[in-house]
């Protein structure tokens, strides 16, 4: 059984080009899935049959594993009997028209107009550094921007004259629009202070670190977390946190769905439809506070 569960990965490899962490995922599922089948004694991998995938579902979710975890084992699983099948390992697939589990959508984590203010005004002192990092946070709330893409951007992405940068994420490029504020910041920074930075290893990062190199991911959730502590905000703070506030505030503000999916690089507005109802919470607040017939 080791020999075919090694050469479904090796398929995925070869075949789906999946990246090493998504490989390890899938052989972690099956692996789980197969000393499972040893600790109740079933059937082989092979001789599976529906119940006993139902079954496994039920065992996870009984033992406390998240929604997400159980969804994304079954994705797995089915994968893995799609391949035996085409492999003529076996004739029916067990987990045909087995559906994931459903759960419960949870709204986004937003900040209010004044934490913002006051998360972005915390980058205080006019040292190079801070000065970066005031244009890296007004930059990624004034275009929305995901992390990942944030600290891919390279200076010739950046179109001072024309005020917009270009993000090349999901293999596809797109055009967005930088307000006045993230603007002047990154012009002082890109004009002034980017050249405190470059060492002679460096490249043509936009943003780059006191060593010189490209910011990293990991580098940014640390600027996150550091600002976050000093604005004395009492809410879990991430990169995406601002790629949230950034969309609802749009639509608060009456920005059409399709435009602010655009911006956001979604491929299906039924994701972007999401703000919308964090936006319609909101509404019903103020009506709830202010209708004297609320």
């Amino acid at each position: 059984m080791e020999t075919i569960i090694n050469d479904f990965i090796k398929y995925l490899s070869n075949e789906r080009k999946l990246s090493s962490n998504t490989l390890e995922s899938y052989k972690r599922d099956i692996n789980q899935f197969h000393d499972y089948l040893n600790t109740i004694k079933a059937s082989s991998l092979i001789k599976t049959n529906k119940t006993t995938v139902i079954t496994y579902l039920i065992h996870m979710q009984n033992t406390g594993k998240a929604i997400s975890t159980v969804s994304r084992n079954l994705a797995s699983i089915r994968c893995f009997f799609q391949y035996l099948l085409m492999k003529n390992i076996i004739s029916q697939d067990p987990t045909l028209n087995l559906e994931s589990p459903k759960s419960e959508k949870k709204l986004p984590s937003i900040l209010t107009l004044k934490e913002i203010d006051i998360l972005l005004s915390q980058p205080q002192d006019k040292t190079s550094k801070g000065l970066r990092d005031k244009a890296m946070l007004e930059l990624i709330y004034a275009t929305g921007i995901r992390v990942s893409e944030l600290i891919s951007l390279d200076v010739e992405d950046v179109n001072l004259d024309m005020e917009y940068i270009k993000c090349k994420g999901n293999n596809k490029e797109r055009v967005i629009p930088i307000g006045s504020i993230a603007l002047k910041e990154l012009k002082t920074y890109l004009t002034e202070y980017r050249k405190d930075f470059v060492k002679p290893s460096s490249d043509n990062s936009l943003f780059l670190n006191c060593q010189g190199q490209r910011l990293t991911r990991q580098g940014f959730w640390k600027i996150i977390k550091t600002y976050t502590k000093k604005a004395n905000i009492d809410k879990k703070i991430t990169p995406h946190t601002l790629r949230h506030s950034f969309a609802t505030h749009l639509i608060q503000n009456g920005a059409d769905l399709k435009s602010v999916q655009e911006m956001l690089g979604h491929s299906d507005i039924s994701t972007t439809q999401k703000y919308m109802q964090v936006t319609g919470n909101k509404i019903k607040e103020v009506y709830n506070k202010a209708h004297p017939r609320a």
